[in-house]
């Protein structure tokens, strides 16, 4: 069965390790639990969740279209416990679009997505195993950011934790 959301705003996976979540005065969002760190207002069930995408990295497939306008992406796992983990994850970020709270990561694209929210349009569809992506837009500095997006997040697949640290020391 696939379900299909329609959101304007910012596309991630995986995007979220190391990232901290800010409202649209550039403040946190909320208060950091103890030891968060980087994570800012991610609880402990939120940094579980990322640190098993990153050390099952190699069980999540990932495709990469570009399209006119930008991107569609498919990134699934034959392992049911990580497919609810990708759907979930997705599906937290486009809520912290709606919202209006930025997460912030070691990602280069993601401020200028979360900043220009209301410049493209995202699909999000459920998948059996994952989620479909299909972000566009008619500026081309919002097509870069979205199609440079997409490679950071298929470089966390790909590479795993090495990739993650790489963008957090500005590589």
């Amino acid at each position: 069965m696939l379900r299909v959301i329609g959101v304007a705003g910012l596309g991630g996976l995986l995007s979220a390790l190391g990232c901290s979540l800010r409202g649209a005065t550039g403040r946190s969002a909320g208060p950091s639990p103890a030891g968060a760190g980087m994570m800012g207002s991610a609880t402990s069930a939120d940094m579980s969740t990322y640190m098993n995408l990153f050390n099952h990295h190699t069980e999540i497939h990932r495709t990469v279209e570009e399209i006119p306008g930008g991107v569609r992406t498919t990134t699934e796992s034959n392992d049911p416990v990580l497919t609810a983990q990708l759907q979930a994850h997705v599906a937290a970020m486009y809520e912290h679009v709606r919202q209006g709270q930025e997460v912030t990561c070691m990602s280069s694209s993601l401020p200028t997505l979360f900043r220009n929210s209301g410049g493209y349009h995202r699909q999000l569809t459920i998948t059996a195993k994952g989620v479909t992506v299909t972000e566009t837009s008619g500026d081309p500095r919002l097509v870069k950011a979205i199609r440079d997006h997409a490679k950071e997040i298929s470089g966390f697949i790909e590479k795993g934790m090495p990739a993650m640290m790489r963008g957090m020391m500005g590589g």
